[in-house]
């Protein structure tokens, strides 16, 4: 398993309208992931899909510590949201011309 990022530049649509330029200056630009441990259902074929859906031991994340953020956890991501996030897809009706992601009709905590 192997985990990608990518960098671009939204300067003119996705920094609140382009007023939130990015300080291109302070670039090379470097990520990295601490202490991240891949975990994941391995694929078999189309099978392997509702096995992996199973409430098991093998599959962790099936658990319900994983199914809903505790109130604590939802307080840490709102504050995140009020205060570092700058846009939100689900959010650009313009953009998108009202066309929104599947994933924006989820509970958004």
């Amino acid at each position: 398993m192997r985990v990608y990022s990518s960098l671009w530049n939204a300067d003119n649509w996705a920094t609140n309208g382009g007023l939130v330029k990015i300080d291109w200056t302070a670039a090379p630009f470097v990520a990295y992931y601490r202490r991240f441990r891949a975990r994941a259902c391995k694929w078999n074929g189309p099978v392997s899909i509702s096995q992996c859906a199973i409430p098991s031991k093998a599959n962790r994340w099936t658990s319900n510590v994983y199914k809903q953020l505790t109130m604590s956890q939802q307080g840490q991501l709102k504050w995140v949201r009020d205060n570092d996030m700058i846009y939100n897809y689900c959010t650009d009706f313009k953009r998108f011309k009202g066309q929104m992601a599947p994933e924006c009709s989820k509970p958004q905590y």
